[in-house]
């Protein structure tokens, strides 16, 4: 839970950092999706508002890699975070007091 509870501040501020510390990278909305589509063969399966103006989306490929981003109201459209090994559907979380 505090984990999504920073991911949502960060969301929320416009601010993330990342693992080497280097600015978002950010672009207009429809050239970044281009991008999630066209060459990384991405779709999105999920989105959210963080804050009142701020959506969150989550781009999937079917080999597994991810992409999370955040479209502020300039309808600028930021690189949260990526990685790789994405699991969706609804999985079971370990009952309460059983480590996971």
């Amino acid at each position: 839970m505090r984990v999504l509870t920073l991911l949502l501040v960060f969301c929320v501020t416009g601010q993330a950092a990342t693992a080497q510390g280097a600015a978002m990278r950010c672009g207009a909305r429809g050239q970044v999706l281009s991008v999630l589509s066209d060459q990384l063969g991405q779709t999105r399966r999920a989105i959210g508002l963080a804050g009142t103006r701020t959506v969150m989306e989550l781009f999937v490929a079917d080999t597994g890699r991810w992409t999370i981003t955040v479209t502020l109201p300039d309808g600028q459209t930021c690189l949260l975070a990526n990685g790789d090994a994405f699991e969706g559907g609804n999985l079971a979380l370990p009952a309460l007091g059983h480590p996971a």
